[in-house]
C-alpha cells in the first residue's frame, strides 16, 4: 500500500515543487550508503533532471536523474539507507522521520529562505542565503548591508564569511531537535556577526524556538552586541561577559560554536561542548601553540626543523587530535575550509555532529593513541575528557 509520504514525494517531483531534499541518518553504517544524501532539480540542455549529491567521509559524488526515475530514486533511498528527510518546497518544510519499523512521522513548517524558488541553470549564480537585494537588519546595524540590501564593497568578504557559515550550518540542521527549545552558545563571540546571523536565520527566518548566548572576555564587545539585540528585537539572544573554562551556567545545549578561541581556549569549549552532549559543534581554531612546544620525532625532522613548516604542521596535527577525539566519542567530524585562504590563513573549520550510535570508537582511540605516540604530544582535550576514554588504555605523561 502507498503511504501518504510515497505519494507527496511524488507530487512534488512532478510538480517541480521538489526544491530540495536532505536525506540523513542512514539506517545501517555497513551498508554503504551516503551519510547523507541532497537532492536538487537541475535544468540541462535535454530536459529537468535532479542531481543526488552523495555525501561521503572523504568525497562527494554526483549523480543525474531524469525526471520521471527521480521520486522513484528518492523514494527507494528513504524505505532502504536512511531514517531522516528534509524536503524543501515553495509552501512547506516538511520533515520525514522514519522509525525503526519504517512507520513515517510528518513534520510540516512554514517554507524558509532555503526554499526559494532557484535558477535551475547547470551553470547558475551562486545563491545565498542572505541574498543581496534583500536587508537583513542585523547586517544593516552592522554596517555590511545598505536599507537597500546592497553589500558594501568593503564588507564583500564579510557577507561572504556570514554566508558561508550559515550554509554549512544549514547543512546540519537535521541533527538539532525539533521538538522544543533549542540551546546554542557562541563562545568568544566577538562583535557577533556570526551570532546575529545564526539567530536571524533559526528564529526570524525558520521560526525556530531557541535561546543563544554569547560569551565574551570584552565587556564593551558585550555591551555593543546586548545593545543591538535589544534594539532588533532578539529576546532570545543574550550576551554575557565570561569566560569558556569558567562558564557553568549551562547544564546541556544544543549546539556550540566557538570562532578563534585561541590555542586551549578551543579546546575547553570542545569539552564543554561534548560534556553538555551538544549535537552540534562548529569550531574555528585559533593560535595552536601548544603542540608547536611538544612534537617531536626524529622520522619528521626535515619538517620540524623549520620553524615555519613545524608551526603549520603543528597546528595541523592539533586540529587532527581534536577530531580524532571526537570521533572516538562518536561524533562525526569534517574540517572544512571556512573562507578562502587569501583572506585569511585561519580558515579551517572543524564541524562535528552528534551520531545516533553513542559510545567509545575503540578502533578510532587506538588510532589516536599511535598518532600521539609518534609525536610525543598530550593534546589538552585529551586530559580535559579524561574520564571518558577507554580504560584499558594507557594515559599519556602529561608534559610540561
Amino acid at each position: 500500500m502507498t503511504e501518504q509520504w510515497q505519494l507527496d514525494i511524488t507530487n512534488w517531483v512532478k510538480s517541480g515543487e521538489l526544491l530540495q531534499a536532505t536525506l540523513s541518518q542512514p539506517k545501517r553504517k555497513d551498508a554503504g550508503a551516503a551519510p547523507k544524501t541532497i537532492i536538487r532539480p537541475l535544468k540541462l540542455k535535454n530536459g529537468l533532471f535532479y542531481q543526488f549529491e552523495y555525501h561521503f567521509a572523504n568525497k562527494v559524488t554526483h549523480d543525474n536523474v531524469a525526471e520521471l526515475q527521480a521520486a522513484e530514486r528518492v523514494i527507494d533511498l528513504l524505505q532502504e539507507n536512511y531514517r531522516q528527510a528534509l524536503v524543501k518546497t515553495p509552501e512547506a518544510d516538511v520533515q520525514l522521520l522514519f522509525s525503526k519499523k519504517g512507520k513515517a512521522a510528518i513534520l510540516r513548517k512554514p517554507a524558509t529562505a532555503g526554499a526559494r524558488p532557484v535558477n535551475l541553470e547547470h551553470n547558475r549564480q551562486k545563491q545565498r542565503i542572505l541574498a543581496e537585494g534583500k536587508a537583513a537588519p542585523f547586517l544593516v546595524e552592522l554596517g555590511i548591508m545598505t536599507p537597500e540590501g546592497l553589500v558594501h564593497a568593503k564588507k564583500q568578504d564579510k557577507y561572504r564569511q556570514i554566508n558561508r557559515f550559515l550554509e554549512m550550518v544549514t547543512d546540519v540542521l537535521a541533527y538539532l531537535p525539533t521538538d522544543r527549545e533549542l540551546t546554542i552558545v557562541d563562545f568568544g563571540c566577538g562583535k557577533s556577526y556570526l551570532t546575529f546571523a545564526l539567530y536571524h536565520l533559526l528564529a526570524v527566518e525558520q521560526q525556530r524556538k531557541i535561546n543563544i548566548i554569547g560569551l565574551d572576555l570584552k565587556a564593551d564587545v558585550i555591551a555593543f552586541c546586548s545593545g543591538l539585540a535589544e534594539k532588533l528585537g532578539y529576546d532570545k539572544l543574550q550576551f554575557l561577559v565570561g569566560d569558556i573554562a569558567e562558564y557553568e551556567e549551562l547544564q546541556a545545549a544544543d549546539m556550540v560554536v566557538t570562532l578563534h578561541a585561541c590555542d586551549t581556549a578551543t579546546d575547553a569549549a570542545l569539552a564543554k561542548a561534548v560534556n553538555w552532549g551538544a549535537s552540534v559543534i562548529m569550531s574555528v581554531p585559533c593560535c595552536q601553540h601548544e603542540l608547536f612546544k611538544q612534537v617531536s620525532s626524529d622520522i619528521l625532522s626535515p619538517l620540524l626543523s623549520q620553524g615555519l613548516l613545524k608551526e603549520r604542521f603543528s597546528a595541523l596535527a592539533t586540529d587532527a587530535a581534536r577530531g580524532t577525539l571526537l570521533e572516538v566519542l562518536g561524533y562525526k567530524v569534517q574540517m572544512l575550509e571556512f573562507v578562502d585562504p587569501e583572506h585569511t590563513p585561519k580558515n579551517l573549520l572543524i564541524r562535528a555532529v552528534r551520531s545516533e550510535q553513542q559510545g567509545i570508537s575503540v578502533k578510532k582511540w587506538e588510532q589516536y593513541e599511535q598518532f600521539r605516540q609518534f609525536l610525543s604530544i598530550s593534546p589538552s582535550l585529551e586530559h580535559m575528557l579524561a574520564d571518558r576514554w577507554p580504560k584499558q588504555s594507557s594515559k599519556p605523561d602529561a608534559k610540561n
